[in-house]
């Protein structure tokens, strides 16, 4: 008996010494946001979301747009639950070589002009990425009355180092046509709980998308669960059309990068959200009006799980929950959302516990979605 206490004794000892389990939530997060996938050119994304999704999904499939759908089936008879993020950024395109070689651009997606000016870019060409600053007119060349004019699009050019336009084509391998993304690394901002990327919109979504799915793989969700990381949503909800028709849901969950309104020069009027203080539900965007039924289970289920909720209406705002919301004869859908500083620029910073909140959240809302509870959102009867 002395020598099973001594080995219980040595085992419990060496079991306080293990390390504690990795946080690996960074590092996907750094890989998502620092992968390069402007609308239509989502591959590099598409390989990372393929990848989680295997190691976790009972299958997985690509639609004829190229968005990635992993379930976690229940039965054939179960209710179908859709949750969508997506892979696109707003980015650009080559549009045309100037004669001088500078590159001119199409933007993919909603883009201040004001945002793009004295910036690195990649385009990303058949022969590798090449680098373009984009230029701006030096103050000292500016007459005083023109140096508060705001640059348009057309303005605005890429300086890719290039002596001509065959230099730029044959040299650099820079062709029409070929996508732009923002030259911006990951970071943790100065130690603390923010992190500075680019893309949160909607990486994000993606990111919280993939922890929800590990926490699944402890104890099966009552209803089918269905997650697809989408394409195109910067230029039209275009992938979230496609995968709600693949998925044919009765609920749908739309996860976005929300708009903060915590800093100096915007205002509550203008947006709602602030970091640190929970995920947001939007009540309004200029897409969709969120399922009645859907946003009081939400709000009550926050509530009862003690975890902080926003709220945010944004008339200038569109998201995927929209299509799921109007495939076949109609899906109670809402917009989940984790708030971001800054949103399509270079740089956005987001607050690490709005995401483990979201999280928490969504996890919380898939075992709450039982067959019956999803027949009883489906009613109006108000």
């Amino acid at each position: 008996m002395r020598y099973a206490t001594h080995f219980f004794a040595l085992l419990i000892s060496h079991l306080i010494m293990l390390p504690a389990q990795a946080d690996s939530t960074p590092d996907l997060l750094k890989e998502l946001t620092n992968a390069h996938g402007p609308s239509g050119f989502e591959g590099p994304v598409r390989k990372i979301m393929e990848r989680e999704m295997g190691a976790l999904a009972d299958s997985v499939e690509i639609d004829g747009l190229g968005s990635v759908v992993g379930v976690i089936k229940v039965s054939d008879k179960a209710p179908n639950i859709m949750i969508a993020a997506h892979m696109d950024e707003v980015g650009m395109m080559v549009k045309r070589i100037t004669d001088e070689g500078y590159v001119k651009y199409q933007v993919l997606g909603g883009i201040l002009p004001a945002a793009l000016i004295n910036q690195r870019f990649r385009i990303l060409t058949s022969k590798g990425y090449v680098i373009g600053i984009s230029g701006m007119k030096s103050i000292h060349a500016i007459p005083q009355g023109e140096r508060d004019l705001k640059p348009e699009h057309n303005d605005i050019f890429l300086d890719v180092g290039a002596s001509s336009r065959k230099d730029a084509q044959e040299r650099l391998g820079i062709q029409p046509g070929d996508p732009i993304a923002p030259d911006t690394e990951f970071e943790v901002l100065n130690g603390g709980n923010r992190y500075v990327g680019k893309a949160w919109d909607d990486r994000l979504g993606l990111a919280v998308m993939i922890e929800v799915m590990k926490r699944l793989q402890n104890k099966r969700p009552p209803s089918n669960v269905y997650f697809a990381a989408t394409t195109q949503e910067e230029i039209g909800l275009r992938g979230a059309r496609t995968s709600s028709y693949l998925v044919k849901p009765d609920i749908g969950i739309s996860l976005e990068a929300g708009v903060a309104a915590d800093y100096p020069g915007i205002s509550q009027d203008e947006a709602q959200e602030a970091l640190g203080k929970g995920p947001g539900l939007f009540l309004f965007d200029a897409s969709m009006i969120p399922n009645n039924n859907l946003k009081k289970m939400v709000t009550a289920l926050a509530q009862k799980e003690n975890i902080p909720l926003q709220f945010n209406l944004q008339p200038g705002y569109g998201e995927d929950g929209a299509e799921m919301q109007k495939a076949f004869s109609g899906t109670p859908a809402v917009n989940l959302t984790v708030p971001v500083r800054y949103l399509h620029t270079h740089y956005g910073i987001i607050d690490r516990r709005d995401i483990d909140a979201l999280v928490n959240l969504l996890s919380a809302i898939v075992y709450e979605l039982t067959p019956a509870r999803v027949e009883a959102i489906k009613q109006f009867r108000d």
